[in-house]
């Protein structure tokens, strides 16, 4: 398997600890984007979080050095195709990883790409559910042609295990409709981004083994402004990380991606945010269990 060495690597980790025969994790750079609508750049999201991690500290106060596990990164997948065929590319790159038993963080690039995944993780393993961090519900029917659009992601996502969608703040009248209809629970961010006592519901509602995909927009734009639509009202940096700690202590979590980032040249707050949270995740996944 082709993988970047230091110092191009993911946080510049020594190569005795990123090499992909001997790291338990492996990062999946994927800087697709076709479906994008208003701030365009996600295909440049991947390169700015590993830019980014350059600079953080590899001790993390939490969990000690989370490095030391392995983390290995892959060559970036270029993919040009329409989102439909994306979708097969990505599930088998994916599941050949799994093949290999790697925990894989896929570092987007749109949202479009998780179903994909989902398909390859759901395959691996039983009591799947997917743990959905965004703001906006992303359950479209189909969006400007394609039903492979990143505002159908979780849709598409939907037809192949159940969901479970956090700091969701924005919907259109059919994913309203259609929420109804399903009778499906949404932790909405009005009625969460002030306090913590939904954890356990939400955690409740997820099964065994859990897939998490995080669009960086289910941030609050104060605190990740470089998304390709930054509602207003989301979630706090430390309110996520306590939650998702819960989550990786309470259930066994398989992979997960971090999508939509849209780097801005003028300022790489977003880009660093993203790369912390990429390891944070890691560590919650192996170091976090109480």
């Amino acid at each position: 398997m082709n993988y970047v060495k230091e110092p191009d690597n993911y946080a510049e980790i020594p190569n005795i600890h990123s090499n992909y025969m001997d790291s338990k994790v492996a990062i999946l750079p994927f800087p697709y984007e076709k479906t994008t609508c208003y701030v365009k750049g996600t295909e440049k999201g991947p390169d700015a979080i590993i830019r980014a991690s350059a600079e953080m500290e590899l001790f993390d106060e939490e969990c000690g050095n989370i490095f030391e596990i392995g983390i290995c990164t892959l060559n970036p997948l270029e993919v040009n195709n329409s989102p439909e065929s994306m979708n097969g590319i990505i599930y088998k790159n994916i599941k050949n990883l799994l093949n290999d038993n790697k925990f894989v963080a896929t570092l987007g690039g749109e949202h479009s790409i998780t179903s994909g995944i989902a398909r390859a993780f759901n395959e691996k393993y039983n009591e799947l559910s997917v743990l959905q961090i965004d703001a906006h519900a992303d359950l479209r029917e189909d969006f400007e042609g394609t039903k492979h659009s990143h505002a159908c992601a979780m849709k598409r996502t939907m037809e192949i295990c159940p969901i479970v969608q956090v700091g969701i703040r924005s919907l259109s009248f059919e994913e309203s409709e259609f929420i109804k209809e399903k009778k499906l629970k949404i932790f909405l961010a009005k009625d969460i981004f002030d306090n913590d006592e939904w954890f356990d519901d939400a955690i409740s509602r997820l099964s065994k083994n859990v897939y998490i995909t995080i669009d960086l927009d289910g941030l609050d734009p104060s605190v990740m402004p470089s998304v390709g639509t930054p509602e207003p009202g989301g979630l706090g940096y430390y309110q996520v990380l306590r939650f998702l700690k819960k989550v990786c202590n309470k259930r066994n979590v398989v992979g997960f991606d971090v999508v939509e980032l849209c780097p801005n040249e003028n300022d790489i707050s977003s880009d660093f945010t993203a790369a912390k949270l990429v390891y944070k995740l890691i560590g919650y996944k192996f170091f976090g269990k109480e």
